[in-house]
């Protein structure tokens, strides 16, 4: 199969095409023809080695950690799924790879394809809408009425937190640029603050939850946003040692990601509020309920812009040079 890889870790020109031998499901496996995988911020990451202390990945590599495509052999003991199965899936962090033609996904990782989506917008949702579910349903648990702060409203990500954060009955803002306005606010924005005239932290208080997606002097302003007992959720932050402990990591590596995260920490708990890393996890099952809200309206995916598989190189180039205007770039091998 044709596939998009490293093998070793650098820039974009350690990105290449190669053949690499079609995968072998085990007997709980999916094989999947993959139709379409988009793009995340996440493959800059691994591609750079910025996670190899905690991701150990091991070369020749193939990146991609979206995908949508259709099933063409199931294992022995897969029993959710059949030969010719319209699928979705974020592939286990262990188990990446989908800037190819084909791969072999746990049956417990994937979900069947929303119906009312074509392959590309369903390759654009399962790592963003699936950190957004963990983040809002699973650790900050939103109630209707409460107040909640999504960065980056026009992002991968912030797309789709919007419309399930308003899904959940939140009062939601957001920060975006005012070319991006009137997205967001259909997304679900009750309040939009232009990032390029305004602080948001001088016009925002007393908020329940913070997503953060940008990390820096933007997650410390978020801080002070918050009302006392309120959640910071940040995928771009220093990771802690709650993360630490998911992995499975060794003493000294908890130490370490305790101590990266300790500043932080220090200056949630002077605000009375809490800090918390998420690195979402695959599930299908988690997958399944997404499908439900998609299909029956509540949410729906935005994509930026469409490349051919043969164009990967360049449709990387696109996301991390942030050309994208809004939601999510995608690679079509069909």
């Amino acid at each position: 199969m044709k596939a998009y890889l490293i093998e070793k870790y650098g820039d974009q020109s350690a990105v290449r095409a190669a053949e690499m031998p079609d995968p072998e499901p085990g007997a709980d496996d999916v094989l999947v023809k993959i139709h379409a995988a988009s793009v995340n911020p996440l493959d800059f990451k691994i591609r750079d080695g910025a996670f190899r202390m905690i991701l150990p990945y091991r070369p020749p590599l193939v990146l991609g950690n979206d995908l949508a495509g259709v099933v063409v052999q199931v294992g022995s003991a897969v029993t959710r799924f059949a030969v010719g199965d319209e699928v979705y899936a974020r592939p286990d962090k262990d188990r990446i790879g989908t800037f190819a033609e084909l791969i072999a996904v746990h049956q417990n990782d994937l979900a069947h394809k929303p119906a009312t989506l074509t392959m590309a917008e369903a390759a654009s949702l399962p790592l963003v809408a699936l950190t957004s579910w963990q983040a809002l349903v699973e650790r900050a648990q939103v109630q209707p009425g409460q107040k909640v702060l999504i960065h980056a409203g026009s992002g991968g990500v912030g797309t789709v937190a919007l419309q399930l954060a308003r899904h959940l009955g939140a009062h939601v803002a957001t920060t975006a640029s005012a070319a991006n306005a009137a997205l967001v606010k259909e997304l679900g924005a009750d309040v939009v603050i232009d990032y390029r005239t305004q602080d948001f932290e001088e016009l925002l208080d007393g908020y329940d939850v913070v997503l953060d997606t940008l990390g820096g002097k933007t997650l410390e302003k978020s801080l002070r946003v918050l009302k006392p007992g309120g959640k910071v959720i940040s995928i771009a932050g220093p990771p802690d040692a709650d993360f630490a402990r998911e992995l499975g990591a060794n003493p000294v590596l908890r130490q370490a990601m305790n101590a990266l995260s300790f500043k932080t920490r220090r200056h949630a708990k002077r605000q009375g509020v809490t800090y918390s890393f998420l690195f979402m996890k695959a599930s299908g099952d988690q997958l399944r309920e997404i499908t439900r809200l998609v299909d029956a309206g509540e949410l729906r995916p935005v994509v930026d812009r469409v490349f051919p598989f043969e164009q990967t190189r360049e449709a990387m180039e696109y996301a991390e040079k942030g050309r994208a205007k809004a939601g999510k770039v995608v690679i079509a091998m069909a």
